[in-house]
């Protein structure tokens, strides 16, 4: 293994251990947040409230993170790191100046901000949503900045506390709920969210410190490496801005439907997003660094086979995901969230996104990793303009499907435009590495797609056996669960050997001849 190989491994690994923290504390976030609230009005204002101040977030920093990496990268391989404390030093002035602004227009127009994103919400929910919004606005000042940290550790190959964040928000979250929400209701949730949030961007600071960045403006704001930071930021953010439309489309047509749809909507998402946050933006996290380091030296085929092997890894973690989703969403709405006020109409509700969610998994794992290749070539417009088409998509099915299916329909949607824009992104991602990327990835996919296909068939034998459609305790349904995944997952990495997978052989031929310890320490 090269040293490259190497350290892309070890901060994978980083990740994948506190993501595993993230998720394991999300999911009892979510947990609790559903007994608490349920699929309630309540929830649906927060949820509203909530996406005011994210969207904005991604439209003034969530390029942040990636920007910052390939120009930082730049600066180190000249020598120029001194200058780059200078760069960045600026940015940080200009960027807080700027969210503070934001934030005091944010406080003003919440009232406009949510009749424009949920006008079908009925008049005390909607007024319940001005006031969350207020609560949960200066999150905004927060994540900004603590996205600038992120991107300038993660230059410095630095992951493991940027990986601290989301567990540290998700505790906040939780102790608001366990704590206030009793008392103060979505309120306490709220209140949570903001001090979640501020804790995330606070505690990389002596992190970033010890790395000798002092946050004393270098340069004037005429620096032409911030115009083209600025350059490189702008079509990224649009870019975000535009994957962020699925949630306003969504928030939009939703709060026009049957209470709780927002939130159903919500927490289906939730489900689905656990591989994703849980092992795709690890790998993506982990390669990027290398990925941008293989473009700055022009060597194209390296980038091919880095954005390659990643989405062969994703591929293989995220189709047995997307199969037990499909086949048993019932099962699992019931065990994470049908408790307290959680009851079976929002477990059903649940139920049917989680469903409709669960086909475009593979597409939102394969975005995530293409995105990273064009970034690392600098190339931030292709994935905009790629997104807007994908939108279009999504807003026309939306439309379509939202008065025969409801918010299932929406779901559905959010599937084929994520499917459709992973298959334009690879598309045009293999013609600007000179028809590099697809080599044999075409075949790897239609390999690993029929060993889901068997995973998912015993999935469904298994669930039918051990009668997992009907009501159960908790206990019941997590053996029954655990018995039948497990049983389908045996099946699927059988069906992966068979068909030749490396990766599964390997890992048999270890475990079949590694050495066995024998009396002192010796081998049998």
């Amino acid at each position: 293994m090269t040293a490259a190989a190497g350290a892309v491994a070890r901060a994978a690994a980083v990740l994948v251990a506190f993501n595993i923290l993230a998720k394991v504390t999300a999911l009892f976030r979510e947990v609790v947040t559903a007994r608490q609230f349920g699929a309630t009005a309540g929830m649906d204002a927060y949820l509203v409230a909530y996406a005011i101040p994210s969207v904005l977030f991604y439209l003034f920093t969530g390029a942040l993170a990636t920007v910052v990496v390939p120009v930082y990268s730049e600066y180190a391989a000249a020598g120029r790191q001194r200058q780059a404390q200078g760069l960045f030093g600026t940015l940080f002035w200009a960027l807080l100046a700027l969210l503070a602004a934001a934030t005091a227009a944010g406080l003003v127009l919440a009232p406009q901000l949510v009749g424009l994103l949920a006008p079908g919400l009925p008049a005390g929910t909607r007024a319940l949503a001005v006031e969350l919004t207020r609560v949960m606005f200066p999150l905004l000042v927060f994540s900004g900045l603590g996205a600038l940290f992120t991107g300038l550790l993660n230059a410095r190959d630095i992951f493991g506390v940027t990986a601290l964040n989301a567990p540290l928000q998700n505790a906040a979250v939780i102790a608001a709920v366990l704590a206030a929400g009793g008392l103060w209701g979505v309120h306490g949730l709220a209140l949570g969210v903001l001090a979640g949030g501020a804790a995330a961007a606070l505690v990389q600071v002596p992190a970033l410190l010890g790395t000798g960045f002092n946050f004393k403006p270098g340069v004037p704001l005429s620096h032409p490496d911030l115009k083209k930071i600025l350059r490189l930021v702008l079509p990224v953010t649009v870019g975000l801005s535009i994957s962020q439309t699925y949630i306003l489309i969504d928030r939009y047509l939703a709060s026009g439907l049957a209470e709780g749809s927002i939130s159903a909507l919500n927490y289906a998402n939730r489900l689905i997003q656990m591989p994703v946050g849980l092992f795709v933006t690890a790998v993506g996290t982990a390669v990027f660094p290398s990925l941008t380091r293989r473009a700055a030296g022009s060597d194209l085929e390296g980038l091919a086979a880095g954005v390659r092997r990643a989405l062969e890894l994703v591929v293989l973690v995220c189709l047995p995901a997307a199969a037990v989703f499909a086949v048993l969403p019932g099962p699992l709405v019931a065990l994470f969230y049908q408790r307290g006020a959680f009851d079976e109409r929002a477990s059903v509700m649940t139920a049917a996104a989680l469903f409709f969610y669960s086909f475009g998994l593979l597409g939102q794992a394969a975005e995530f990793i293409l995105a990273r290749g064009f970034f690392a070539l600098q190339d931030t417009r292709t994935p905009v303009a790629l997104s807007a088409v994908a939108v279009g998509v999504n807003l026309a099915l939306s439309l379509a499907l939202v008065g025969p299916m409801r918010h299932a329909g929406l779901a559905l949607a959010n599937s084929v435009a994520a499917l459709f824009n992973a298959v334009l992104l690879g598309v045009f991602l293999h013609r600007r590495l000179g028809g590099r990327l697809g080599r044999g990835l075409a075949r790897f996919v239609l390999r690993a797609a029929a060993a889901g296909a068997v995973l998912a068939a015993v999935l469904a034998a298994g669930a039918a056996a051990a009668g997992l459609g009907g009501a159960h305790g908790t206990v019941r349904l997590l053996t029954g669960l655990f018995a039948v995944v497990g049983a389908g997952l045996a099946v699927y990495a059988a069906a992966l050997y068979l068909l030749g997978f490396e990766e599964v052989r390997r890992a048999a031929a270890f475990w079949r001849f590694r050495p066995r310890a024998g009396l002192g320490g010796e081998e049998n």
